[in-house]
């Protein structure tokens, strides 16, 4: 079984990075702020969503760091951890803002980290 883990790692990321995904999702807005917000967790399901139906693979493990702020060129960087243990690194920019609803563009790395020993 190894072998078929490392084979759907490396067969989610290199379809991650083959190239550009284009997402468009709502956020909530913050409570006495004009600039809506994604939070950390809604921005990282979303994110392994998209990927995983664009890729046709299973939902990948996503980690963001922060809150994502719907200013049109805001970016923060996503991570993306295989099942044995690479990661990559996957970038969220907003390309777009109407109202609530925060449009971003995904790019993954060409690159996978390896695991660590």
């Amino acid at each position: 079984m190894p072998a078929n883990r490392l084979s759907a790692a490396t067969s989610i990321l290199s379809a991650v990075a083959a190239g550009a995904l284009l997402v468009g999702c709502s956020a909530s807005v913050e409570v006495g702020s004009s600039t809506p917000k994604m939070s950390t967790d809604k921005l990282a399901t979303t994110v392994a969503e998209k990927l995983a139906a664009t890729t046709g693979q299973p939902k990948p493990d996503i980690t963001c760091p922060a809150d994502l702020a719907g200013k049109v060129g805001t970016t923060t960087r996503c991570t993306l951890t295989a099942d044995d243990g690479s990661t990559l690194g996957v970038t969220v920019k907003v390309t777009s803002v109407e109202g609530d609803q925060i449009n971003f563009d995904i790019k993954a790395d060409e690159t996978a980290s390896p695991a660590p020993n």
